[in-house]
């Protein structure tokens, strides 16, 4: 690579209309991200400065700070909108084009494409890719020599054009001051007044400018997503990718395609996940630990040797430490469970704290709303204590260590240290109330 400075410009201001949403197609989540910052985070990642999204008036404020917004008023095509960013990305060196709807591009083949096109000295640079279904994608035309000739849109193809392999991705490099002077040249196509940044390269050619074309190698990491079915390609595709990399970093999933797990998650090394698992948002997994089947972890810590399922869900701010297990239909929410304690199934603990080597007998429900005051109240738990089963713990209330709880009880006062806590009515027989009835 040289010095020479690097912007980007994501074009995502188009509706999407095949998606049939009422949410603009880029700001549709895939694997725990929008479609859009997949693509935002690749300019990230190259150190694209400045870092330019075109979007929609509706969208202009669905970006993070560190991400310049041009607004496109009207969806005027591809040139319309890489002209509304002129302003952005005036003084630019090298300006990459990327489009906001090609979620599962990577740096690699992105810094292969500036690559050629800086080695060929070229004023413009397309990525091409032979799909197995070219459907209605621009054809690559190359003239005797090999060279661009035009990019030609599927509608305005002749017969021949249509049985070209070769097409266009919609993601380019150029030189910023020949990008600038092209996109002045654009005129519109149809009655809507559009304008394909794919005829600036033609200007090109027809000046006499280097005008390079980089294959990408694997199709599948060019093609976008227009509808619903191709939102599940390309989280598939993502899917494999961060589940592979896991793997290689010694992570055992036993059956990847049943296994999701979003792009910020940590998972250290000699951790097992079974089948039907998902793993999303900062959840973090410690060495040793063994998550599923059929879980879902939410912005949770599970730590390590630590045990979560099957059946199980851990919802935002969930702690296991070392050695704990959430067991079967067991859901934690913004709880602390400590080392070595178990609560092995059918059971809520919703703002709880639990000390170690405690069990959470079965049925135990923390009562964590009060409904005469807003907010959660909060339950705690000591250390080494045994709770009955269909226990509920109406917050706040704080259990302590070695203490007993007997089954069927309403805990609605603290329990001291080392204490049995007993609060259920006392059984009462009615004889001759059952089902049957003399005549």
């Amino acid at each position: 690579m040289t010095d020479i400075p690097l912007a980007a410009v994501v074009m995502a201001a188009g509706q999407g209309t095949r998606m049939r949403s009422a949410t603009p197609k880029h700001l549709h989540p895939i694997l725990g991200r929008r479609m859009v910052d997949w693509v935002i985070g690749l300019g990230r990642e190259l150190g694209a400065q400045p870092l330019v999204v075109v979007a929609s008036p509706e969208t202009a404020g669905e970006y993070a700070d560190d991400v310049r917004v041009a607004v496109q008023s009207q969806a005027l095509g591809t040139g319309d909108a890489v002209r509304c960013a002129r302003g952005a990305l005036e003084g630019a060196g090298d300006v990459l084009v990327l489009s906001g709807d090609h979620p599962v591009l990577t740096a690699e083949l992105l810094e292969g494409l500036i690559k050629t096109h800086r080695t060929a000295g070229a004023a413009g640079t397309v990525l091409s890719f032979e799909p197995a279904d070219p459907r209605s994608y621009g054809r690559i035309v190359r003239d005797e020599s090999g060279s661009l000739a035009r990019i030609v849109e599927a509608s305005d193809a002749t017969d021949d054009e249509l049985g070209i392999r070769e097409v266009n991705s919609s993601i380019y490099v150029f030189q910023g001051e020949y990008l600038w002077a092209a996109l002045e040249r654009l005129e519109p196509h149809n009655a809507q007044g559009e304008l394909y940044l794919t005829d600036t390269l033609s200007f090109l050619v027809g000046d006499g400018r280097a005008v390079a074309v980089h294959v990408a190698t694997d199709p599948r990491d060019v093609d976008g997503v227009n509808t619903r079915s191709d939102l599940a390609v390309a989280a598939a595709v993502l899917r494999d990718r961060i589940n592979a990399a896991h793997m290689h970093a010694g992570v055992t999933i036993v059956d990847p395609a049943t296994t999701w797990i979003e792009p910020m998650v940590e998972v250290a090394a000699d951790v097992v996940i079974e089948p039907f698992t998902s793993l999303k948002g900062a959840t973090q997994v410690e060495s040793g630990a063994h998550i599923g089947p059929h879980v879902v972890a939410v912005d949770s810590r599970i730590g390590e040797d630590a045990l979560a399922g099957p059946f199980c869900y851990l919802r935002p701010g969930t702690v296991l430490e070392a050695g704990a297990k959430a067991g079967t239909f067991v859901e934690i929410k913004n709880s602390r469970v400590g080392a070595r304690t178990k609560v092995p199934h059918l059971s809520y603990l919703g703002d709880a704290d639990v000390g170690e080597d405690t069990n959470i007998g079965a049925g135990a429900i923390t009562v964590n709303l009060d409904h005469g005051r807003p907010g959660k109240n909060r339950t705690t738990i000591g250390s080494n204590v045994r709770t009955g089963v269909d226990n509920a713990f109406v917050a706040p209330v704080m259990i302590g260590d070695d203490a007993w709880t007997a089954a069927g009880s309403v805990i609605t006062d603290d329990v001291p240290p080392n204490a049995l806590a007993i609060a259920r009515a006392k059984q009462v027989n009615k004889e001759g109330r059952g089902g049957k009835r003399d005549d």
